[in-house]
């Protein structure tokens, strides 16, 4: 895609670009966690963004998305911009907080690709954030360390956008290594590699084709939810911060002196901590099935407890339990639509991907999208000045 991308910059703006890239990711386990400075086990893959980008002699940002056929223009000068409620925010907001923090960006025209389906769960915003964060600063000569731009990248997403996500995805964006996953712990910001086979299995992305609109509203009042929840133990278990301070056996002791809803979301995010670092243990052995228990139990918390997947997900998940050579299956990301993740042995790739595109629609009428994931490394630049 960076060559082509590279030539069709050219033949609009008649200048030689660079180009940049970010990748997507999918979540394996540990979901709803990073928020809560919890532990999650993502990976990078290799659908992506990617970025064309020349500098301007003013101070205006020019951006063309080639996939949703739209552009959009504005000025850098501008010190108090309003989100317009559309894709071009995450754009914009990365600006902001960078101009904020004293980086004085150059105008440029930016034309965007990406490969990463919206609204599947797969972070398509994080990865449009990290390139235009390391498009723009690489125009301007400045270098920033990953960790540093992936909390600036999360910063505009909380601030300017309104979601108030936690920092797996821009992490995971930043610090990709192709054949791993990483296990991320979200208070310390520390991340270990977990080696991930491809020749023994595939993680593979079945995409539902739907989603509910009640995501993003339901994403924020479950973190107001969980912190409610916190405050709450607090009384009850003097010195926690979060809910990654409790225990699996401390909550199991106080759980009943919590509101019934309040006692079901913590419960999904204290046992989901737990859940994520066995995974990331028994996937580093090589303990694909103990992987898949943990998933299956991961998704029933997600449905039940934290109640943030839909009919769509939940039958993916139960068409692939049913299928020979599935480890695992489970929702990956926010939620009410999406996508599943599934770990599939190597050799049972292309009955899956027959089985659960025929079940799906079946069941629903909608052909699902299905994807075979490679692991990729976090953003780069792909082409440097000619």
């Amino acid at each position: 895609m960076g060559v082509d991308l590279a030539q069709k910059f050219f033949s609009i703006y008649r200048r030689e670009p660079r180009v940049f890239r970010a990748p997507g990711r999918v979540n394996l386990i540990g979901e709803h966690t990073d928020y809560n400075e919890g532990f999650v086990l993502p990976a990078a893959i290799d659908r992506e963004i990617q970025i064309a980008a020349a500098p301007r002699h003013d101070r205006r940002l020019h951006l063309s998305s080639l996939a949703l056929e739209d552009e959009a223009e504005f000025d850098l000068n501008d010190q108090n911009p309003l989100p317009r409620k559309n894709w071009t925010d995450y754009c914009r907001g990365v600006v902001h907080v960078l101009e904020t923090e004293g980086y004085r960006l150059p105008g440029a025209d930016l034309l965007i690709e990406s490969e990463i389906p919206l609204g599947a769960g797969l972070s398509s915003s994080a990865a449009l954030e990290v390139a235009t964060a390391l498009t723009l600063l690489s125009l301007a000569d400045y270098t920033l360390e990953p960790l540093e731009l992936a909390k600036l990248c999360q910063k505009a997403e909380n601030d300017f956008v309104g979601t108030r996500c936690g920092i797996m995805d821009q992490i995971s964006a930043c610090f990709g290594r192709s054949g791993h996953a990483m296990l991320i712990d979200c208070r310390s910001l520390e991340l270990e590699y977990i080696p991930m086979d491809k020749s023994i299995f595939s993680t593979v992305v079945v995409n539902t084709m739907v989603k509910h609109e009640l995501a993003e509203s339901e994403y924020n009042q479950r973190r107001a939810e969980c912190e409610a929840g916190v405050e709450k133990l607090g009384k009850i278990l003097p010195g926690i911060k979060s809910l990654r301070d409790v225990s699996t056996d401390e909550f199991n002791e106080v759980m009943e002196k919590l509101p019934e809803n309040m006692r079901a979301r913590c419960r999904h995010v204290i046992f989901e901590n737990e859940r994520t670092r066995a995974a990331a243990e028994r996937m580093s052995i090589g303990d694909l099935p103990g992987v898949g228990q943990l998933m299956a139990e991961s998704h029933r918390s997600l449905r039940n407890d934290y109640r943030v997947s839909c009919s769509e997900l939940d039958l993916l998940v139960e068409l692939a339990e049913g299928i020979e050579g599935v480890y695992g299956a489970r929702m990956t990301g926010g939620g009410f639509g999406g996508c599943t993740v599934n770990l599939v042995a190597s050799e049972s790739v292309e009955d899956f991907h027959a089985n659960i595109e025929d079940g799906y629609y079946r069941a629903t009428g909608i052909r699902p999208e299905v994807y075979v994931c490679r692991t990729r490394d976090g953003a780069s630049e792909i082409r440097g000045n000619i």
